[in-house]
């Protein structure tokens, strides 16, 4: 049996998120069948996390078992060829057995664009947040520095039933490594790193961080509302277009 290894990037906006589900088309799923397809074998794939409905990646990581002996660069192609144009196959590539996208993942960095100027392109509104209203761009980025660390992210997640134990005091527990806005043309771009993130993790954030951009909170009060634990003390939940998963670590 081998383990073979899949980067991949997908415009998110039609399907429903990541993991497969009934009535509804998603990347896993849509994976699944054209690796069926093209190795007879019924399996499904793993990723490295959920990217939720709407939510775009320029480097998912997933892997999947299968007895085929197509060579990992046939498969490459042998994928693409049947994969819709929204998703490809970046690189293809046989890993040791032990191998899993999401349990051996070191670090992940997110991206997110918000669209600044008054009038947003057709073909961008897909792809960013269009806020043309005033904001304090210093602001937030004085925001963005106040999560840097290990912290208790309660107040920045989604309820997730699917994760640990709300028992567990350190299941919302990440280390952001690094964090910050910054300026390309009309954009306001957002990049974190971090050994992981909880469910709607950042949106959450960038819904905050544009409350520190409107004066509505000061940046310092970042450390507040992670102290609170509680999802009501953050912002409301930024959209997912804006939103990419940019990579995974290993």
């Amino acid at each position: 049996m081998r383990n073979i290894k899949l980067v991949l990037a997908y415009d998110g906006s039609d399907f429903s998120g990541w993991q497969v589900q009934p009535d509804a088309v998603t990347i896993q799923g849509t994976l699944a069948s054209v690796i069926g397809r093209v190795t007879g074998e019924n399996v499904l794939p793993q990723g490295s996390g959920r990217t939720d409905a709407g939510v775009h990646a320029l480097g998912q990581v997933a892997s999947f078992k299968t007895e085929s002996p197509i060579p990992a660069g046939n498969l490459l192609k042998a994928l693409n060829d049947i994969l819709p144009a929204s998703v490809r196959v970046l690189e293809a590539a046989e890993v040791d057995s032990e191998f899993h996208p999401r349990k051996s993942a070191r670090a992940k960095t997110y991206r997110y664009r918000l669209y600044r100027a008054d009038i947003c392109p057709p073909f961008l509104a897909r792809y960013v947040w269009h806020h043309p209203y005033p904001l304090n761009e210093e602001a937030m980025e004085q925001a963005a520095v106040e999560v840097i660390g290990e912290h208790d992210f309660t107040s920045f997640a989604a309820v997730d039933p699917e994760r640990g134990s709300e028992n567990d005091p350190r299941c919302n527990v990440r280390r952001i490594s690094s964090s910050g806005w910054h300026r390309e043309g009309d954009e306001f771009v957002y990049e974190v790193r971090g050994n992981g993130f909880l469910h709607h993790m950042v949106r959450n954030l960038v819904g905050t961080f544009v409350l520190a951009g409107k004066g509505t909170l000061s940046p310092s009060e970042m450390v507040r509302i992670l102290e609170a634990r509680n999802r009501c003390a953050a912002g409301a939940t930024a959209p997912a277009s804006g939103l990419y998963l940019v990579g995974v670590e290993y």
